[in-house]
């Protein structure tokens, strides 16, 4: 490729990771995807092109559209609950989480939720409300009119937020919540765990079948808190150099588990007022590679 145009496509690079994330719900992928689309502009006339912006768009959002439904076969055979990768987000790596609602967008709640679209629908969604695409704009991506896109933007907000409490936690509260959960989880203290749970808490833990851990969601405060305190109980002997961190992970505080410097697991919960509503653990380590290498580049280390 000549030089304007990998520069051309570089300074678009960011944030196509960030919509092909938002639209797969995993780094990887989304990496793929990103890739595939460079190539389509490798081989594409482009002094033809008269915006880059809006040919790399489509491009990506309709390769995306074309995945997610071979993703969702995938997924029908993946071994316990499906949860998105995490991807660190302190130094900006899915663009710009300045106010509550865009950290919303890419929380581990909204990317599961949004699991309950269809392509189309999640294509939409993802375009008008992450990045404020005009209707008719998403429309000529998608080949779409500009009712049906206004119609399946409906339709994928009424799917997306009909069960969800408004995302109003601020970080510090978060975080606090989580430092009080740690504390009963790790004493035993299984009353003052229950305590802390709304009466239809679901733990979700994501092992892939490679880590041996519930491959059903756990539902209720008794439950959950027994099943952590077994989780816990089980980890700390296997894991005695086990240390634990507060990083900033899908624009919100999260738990992230390492020994030896390894990441074993991520975790983040959901918040109703001054309780944990759920909770979601990512243990798969597949799932945690692209969390590691993108650790590694922000600070510099080799990721060879």
């Amino acid at each position: 490729m000549d030089a304007d145009g990998l520069v051309e496509f570089e300074r678009h690079r960011p944030r196509l990771f960030a919509l092909a994330y938002r639209m797969l719900g995993s780094a990887s992928e989304a990496e793929d995807a990103v890739q595939e689309t460079y190539l389509r502009w490798d081989a594409t006339d482009r002094p033809a092109v008269r915006s880059a912006e809006a040919w790399l768009t489509t491009i990506l959002v309709n390769l995306c559209r074309t995945w997610l439904d071979s993703a969702r076969a995938r997924r029908e055979t993946y071994v316990g609950p499906w949860l998105p990768e995490p991807v660190p987000t302190g130094h900006g790596e899915l663009g710009p989480l300045e106010s509550a609602e865009q950290r919303e967008l890419v929380s581990m709640a909204m990317l599961t939720m949004l699991e309950r679209l269809g392509p189309a629908e999640r294509a939409v969604f993802v375009l008008r409300e992450a990045f404020g695409y005009a209707h008719r704009e998403i429309a000529d991506m998608l080949d779409l009119s500009e009712a049906n896109s206004q119609q399946l933007y409906r339709r994928a907000s009424q799917h997306v937020r009909a069960d969800r409490p408004r995302f109003d936690a601020s970080p510090e509260h978060v975080r606090a919540l989580f430092e009080k959960f740690l504390a009963a989880a790790y004493s035993g203290d299984l009353t003052a765990l229950e305590a802390m749970f709304t009466a239809d808490i679901v733990s979700t833990a994501d092992g892939g079948g490679k880590v041996n851990v519930a491959r059903r969601p756990v539902v209720g405060p008794a439950r959950v808190a027994q099943y952590l305190y077994g989780l816990v109980t089980k980890l700390l002997p296997e894991f005695p150099d086990a240390s634990f961190a507060f990083e900033d992970v899908n624009g919100e505080p999260a738990m992230v588990f390492r020994t030896a410097g390894i990441v074993f697991m991520v975790g983040a919960i959901e918040v109703d007022g001054d309780r944990i509503s759920a909770l979601r653990m990512v243990l798969n380590p597949d799932k945690l590679a692209f969390f590691a290498r993108a650790e590694s580049a922000s600070t510099g280390e080799s990721i060879a």
